[in-house]
């Protein structure tokens, strides 16, 4: 695949991915406020059939309250009751009921076959004493009740709400109900609407994704193709450049090694051979031999100064020379001299137990940062402070600025190098590297622990 193909994959996929991830979301959510919606209509809906129930009880109760109240308790008076209720219907499946506490069917307009009945242990397909709940419930001071019953405009079980109330004096449970598979079917038509609903805006989100894919790949085409040899001869260049850096490097170690140690090594080897060679022709005479053996030691110890030397050429000097603190002393003073800004450096606390890598970190990270200050900073007083506890030692560098956006520039892709190598730095040993920056100043605090 080549490098356009891939950065245009590249692109893609992410847009890809964030779309499928929206489009779940979007549906996960929809769903969601379905179920919400459908609770709400559901609750109500059922809500004012619940109060318009408890209405028609209480307008059969104010029908039959001049019987009820006379305090006359005669079958006269109460068959009178029975008939001004049974005329109390309202629709085909809108009717009164009534029972005595011991579950025997007074009064049922809709199924007369019931009326005198014992319907105490009647029970529904689910096995729930559907009288007794009725008046357990009436019992309890009046209510609602769900309930399996035969409905009469379709002569099948439907479920049903019922609301009863009890009169105690003659010993009655009146109660009337609803039923609600008009309810169910409504709601399932909600539910229909809303599935269709979220379909369609799947089916919106998909057509979205489609075209900006296409609008993605055909723009990252075009730019590809007029980029990439603007890209390519970067690319060639720095690539150049680090391996001519790299030659230059390994031609000064040649050097190194050639007009240095390789000499000197040679120096002794004949050294030590012309030894050997007195040893065997006048081993009467161990002294002759022993000053050739000691001029092979003495160039031996050149040698090792001079690994020493290139050893530490490969890393900064002045640590290995001076230390951390005396390092950084060295470079804050260099620092103001070449720039003329203020700068200060104090060390507080022991800064000792640190790894060479972690004194490196250190002098890398003040390096980064001054260099950042003399660009960009426009300061004109520096403060950099080492400072240890028992566990960690910070590097504190501070100036008074004009400060930076630090999210914009961690975020932007040809700035902010500097800090992401810095954190990088930091991350690798187990650190911490903290930026505040405001139109104030900016300060760079980074945490080392000792080991």
């Amino acid at each position: 695949m080549k490098l356009r193909q891939k950065i245009i994959v590249l692109a893609i996929a992410p847009l890809i991915v964030a779309l499928i991830a929206i489009a779940f979301a979007v549906q996960y959510q929809a769903t969601i406020l379905a179920q919400q919606q459908r609770a709400s209509v559901e609750a109500a809906y059922l809500a004012s059939k619940e109060a318009e129930l408890k209405h028609y009880v209480s307008l059969a109760e104010r029908a039959i309250a001049h019987l009820y109240d006379s305090g006359r308790d005669d079958e006269a008076t109460k068959n009178e009751a029975k008939a001004i209720l049974a005329k109390l219907d309202y629709g085909d499946d809108g009717y009164f009921f009534l029972y005595n506490l011991e579950g025997r069917n007074l009064m049922h307009p809709r199924q007369p076959q019931l009326v005198g009945r014992d319907l105490w242990e009647l029970r529904d397909p689910k096995g729930s004493p559907t009288i007794q709940r009725l008046i357990a419930q009436a019992k309890a001071g009046g209510g609602y009740v769900r309930y399996l019953w035969e409905k009469p405009s379709s002569g099948k079980l439907a479920p049903k709400l019922g609301y009863v109330i009890q009169m105690d004096r003659w010993g009655w449970m009146l109660g009337t109900g609803i039923y609600l598979d008009d309810v169910d079917a409504a709601l399932a038509k909600i539910d229909t609407q809303i599935s269709g609903n979220i379909r369609n805006t799947m089916l919106w989100i998909a057509g979205i994704a489609i075209a900006s894919v296409l609008v993605i790949a055909l723009s990252g085409l075009a730019l590809n193709i007029s980029e990439y040899r603007v890209a390519d001869a970067k690319l060639r260049v720095l690539a150049q450049r680090v391996v001519r850096s790299q030659e230059e490097e390994r031609a000064r170690l040649s050097r190194d090694l050639h007009d240095g140690i390789s000499q000197w090594l040679v120096s002794i080897k004949l050294q030590v051979e012309s030894g050997i060679a007195k040893l065997i022709a006048q081993s009467n005479k161990p002294e002759l031999a022993r000053a050739s053996f000691d001029r092979a030691a003495h160039q031996l110890n050149d040698v090792l100064g001079e690994v020493r030397r290139i050893s530490h050429d490969l890393r900064p000097a002045l640590l290995d020379d001076l230390g951390l603190a005396a390092a950084l002393d060295h470079l804050t003073r260099e620092f103001s001299e070449n720039s003329g800004i203020a700068t200060k450096f104090e060390v507080n606390g022991a800064i000792d137990g640190l790894t060479d890598v972690a004194n490196t970190v250190f002098f890398r990270i003040a390096q980064e940062t001054l260099t950042n200050i003399k660009r960009h900073a426009n300061a004109s007083n520096v403060i950099v402070r080492l400072a240890g506890d028992k566990t960690d030692v910070k590097l504190v560098v501070s100036d008074n600025g004009v400060g930076f956006d630090v999210a914009g520039i961690a975020q932007h892709p040809k700035r902010g190098i500097g800090l992401r190598n810095m954190h990088e730095r930091v991350n690798a040993i187990g650190g911490k590297l903290e930026l505040l920056s405001s139109s104030e100043g900016t300060q760079v605090t980074a945490t080392l622990p000792r080991s």
